[in-house]
């Protein structure tokens, strides 16, 4: 039985707008610049196509897997969303997209967007970035507060009219049938239904509530992910530096994997259709692949130290971090710590204590080389 009419792409779309409308105005105050690029060690055009294309597929193929491993995997007993090795393995994904957020993203961003290549008013004059940050992280919040309450209301409303329909039918039998017993009976049957409808018709149960939650979060990581899977694709599409290629490629297997397993883990608890399953995966597993291929397309016509590339990557990306650092803290981290089976078991507590960390801790040593 179906739990929930959810229009998923409205909420996609909407957010999509948010972060868009963070690109709009900085493009129009950049500056003309006569920035160089900065010269790459070892460039060899032909060896970093072979590269590239090398890692689209790898990316792919780490992407896909992450993604689906705990969707096909979720029938069995150790790995299902009420495990214990669960908690874990979402800690540690968790801990690896905080990191993402906070050492790969961030820095970046900031980069850019105090790049000497840039006007120094406004650029100089203001912090763009953690605004931009903040900003992204507050509608973020506002989003999910908004996209929760819209279903759940949406949901208390099909329950009223679903009560009102059955008691009309139930008024109508009343009458065909014409016997006083038996019409007295179904009017204590159909006022006690009604009476039922209206107790409960008023508040979600709490497991029809937390799958709503879900719902709304799996969205919600997703569309970060995402911003910033297409901004470090197109980085290393239009790199030609096979050195500067290599170890990217690393970095970003590694990240997608487990990046791909709390996504996954998310999506095996929000229940989706198989239909929207299906859909989600493709979209995560191609995001990156796909922004290395437009890079490949715009090699030779794309600038890195261009205003419009440094604003726009600059502001995407800190909209990217503002979003996953949210998610990460509030909506992954957050009800894992808190939830009651795991404040229960000192093991499993300290076990997710322990991921989180080397989550974390694993993404931020990659930085070194990516």
């Amino acid at each position: 039985m179906k739990i929930f009419s959810y229009n998923s792409g409205g909420v996609l779309l909407i957010l999509l707008v948010l972060v868009l409308q963070f690109v709009h105005y900085p493009v129009l105050v950049s500056a003309e610049c006569t920035c160089e690029p900065e010269d790459e060690g070892g460039i060899n055009k032909s060896k970093a196509l072979v590269l590239k294309i090398i890692s689209i597929a790898v990316i792919l193929f780490a992407s896909a897997l992450g993604v689906c491993l705990p969707i096909l995997c979720r029938k069995v007993p150790a790995l299902h969303p009420d495990s214990n090795i669960f908690f874990v393995i979402k800690s540690f994904a968790a801990g690896v997209i905080l990191a993402t957020g906070c050492i790969h993203i961030l820095p970046d961003a900031f980069e850019n967007l105090t790049s000497p290549c840039l006007k120094e008013h406004p650029w100089a004059d203001f912090p763009f970035t953690g605004f931009v940050v903040m900003m992204s992280a507050l509608f973020t919040l506002m989003a999910d507060s908004m996209a929760t309450g819209y279903y759940r209301r949406s949901e208390l409303r099909k329950k009223l009219g679903s009560n009102r329909d059955e008691t009309r039918v139930g008024v109508v039998n009343k009458e065909i049938v014409g016997d006083a017993e038996k019409e007295a009976g179904h009017e204590l049957e159909v006022h006690t239904h009604a009476t039922h409808g209206h107790a409960h018709g008023s508040s979600l149960s709490s497991s029809a509530d937390m799958l709503l939650r879900h719902k709304v979060i799996t969205q919600v990581l997703e569309l970060g992910i995402l911003v910033h899977s297409v901004i470090i694709g197109i980085a290393v599409g239009v790199s030609q530096s096979p050195s500067t290629i290599r170890p990217l490629v690393g970095a970003l297997t590694f990240h997608q994997f487990f990046e791909g397993m709390g996504l996954g883990g998310c999506i095996t608890q929000a229940r989706f259709t198989t239909k929207y399953i299906v859909w989600m995966c493709v979209f995560f597993a191609l995001t990156t692949p796909g922004g290395i291929a437009i890079g490949i397309a715009i090699t030779d016509s794309y600038s890195e130290t261009s205003p419009t590339a440094l604003i726009v990557q600059g502001v995407m990306n800190a909209a990217a971090a503002g979003i996953l650092i949210y998610m990460s803290l509030v909506d992954l981290l957050a009800p894992i710590f808190m939830d009651s089976k795991l404040q229960e078991n000192g093991k499993l507590q300290v076990s997710s204590y322990v991921a989180v960390l080397l989550g974390a801790g694993a993404m931020s040593f990659i930085a070194k080389w990516a």
